[in-house]
């Protein structure tokens, strides 16, 4: 039970263009200040990029999470007690959880991705790690409650949500995320988050804007999933990957900057954008504790535990479901 070769994806619903995506981008480039969600970033190409981004020297989130977890996922395990299943949210490659399986009398493991074909790549590879731990992959948008397999339904959860993902949302869909989130999970849950921290604005820029043109290549790649996917014809090489600190949300922003005037369509929608006019792409918001710790309150969790490393770069909070209570 649980061999690499049991994996079966459970796919989303429709074939063919998601039409969450097409209603997106056509929506979002209708905008005055024009805008792509952040969840398309991750096609099979995009999701490399990300990949790859994590290793950059610029990139500190990915390794210093990685030591905190190494460090803590032991205390962590034992906090939320043995047979839990594991159930990761916007898993991609799954590097991070072995270091929490390890340490974890899981019962199953839960990966849940919008990526497919990247999802079942790193299912597999997770799966021949823990032979005998039963894995089943999701391809879903977990931005909405998902419907968990039967196989695990009954089982208490640990929701595991590294990479400090959550930045990627304003607050309120922040807070709408993490209740989804609770909804997915149940009432004996537990939560075990990544957070990034406040810290030197340069630093923060240069995560989001590294000297080998990674990031940009990523950011870039959403125009050419348009194009293959709704039928577009954005000329890429007109946008340039732009990354900025808005200090009235707290929060690093990416957009693709027109060089010039450009006129373009999208599944026959035309569009045209001038000069220095951007498509905002993604936002990270950065938290202190107690701004984090009040988001999970806010959701339906209370914050148990949590570990942020000697430089105060990033912070893991473990958070258990609240009882719901119709009085204040």
């Amino acid at each position: 039970m649980g061999v690499h070769a049991d994996i079966k994806l459970v796919d989303r619903d429709g074939e063919g263009v998601d039409p969450a995506f097409r209603a997106d981008v056509l929506n979002g480039l209708a905008q005055r200040q024009k805008a792509v969600p952040a969840r398309w970033f991750y096609d099979r190409a995009g999701s490399e990029l990300f990949e790859r981004i994590t290793t950059l020297p610029e990139y500190y989130p990915t390794r210093t999470e990685t030591a905190l977890l190494k460090a803590h996922a032991a205390e962590a395990a034992a906090l939320v007690g043995p047979g839990r299943a594991v159930v990761e949210f916007g898993s991609g490659s799954s590097v991070k959880t072995p270091l929490l399986l390890a340490r974890m009398d899981a019962a199953a493991y839960v990966p849940i991705d919008i990526s497919g074909d990247f999802l079942r790549q790193s299912s597999v590879e997770l799966a021949a790690k823990f032979p005998d731990l039963p894995v089943i992959p999701i391809e879903a948008d977990f931005m909405k409650p998902v419907t968990l397999p039967a196989s695990v339904r009954d089982r208490a959860m640990l929701g595991f949500f590294p990479g400090s993902t959550i930045g990627n949302m304003v607050p309120r869909t922040a807070i709408d995320l993490l209740r989804s989130m609770r909804a997915t999970l149940g009432d004996r849950s537990h939560l075990l988050i990544g957070v990034d921290r406040i810290k030197d604005i340069g630093r923060l820029i240069a995560a989001y804007d590294d000297a080998e043109g990674v990031t940009a290549r990523f950011n870039l790649n959403l125009l050419i999933r348009i194009n293959r996917e709704l039928d577009g014809n954005i000329p890429v090489d007109r946008f340039r990957h732009v990354a900025r600190w808005n200090a009235d949300w707290n929060r690093i922003e990416m957009h693709l900057e027109a060089i010039e005037g450009v006129a373009f369509e999208v599944s026959g929608r035309p569009v045209t954008m001038r000069r220095g006019e951007t498509i905002h792409t993604e936002n990270s918001h950065k938290y202190t504790p107690d701004q984090a710790r009040l988001m999970l309150q806010a959701s339906g969790w209370s914050p148990c535990a949590q570990w942020s490393d000697a430089e105060d770069n990033f912070l893991i909070l473990l958070a258990e479901a609240t009882e719901y209570r119709s009085a204040p």
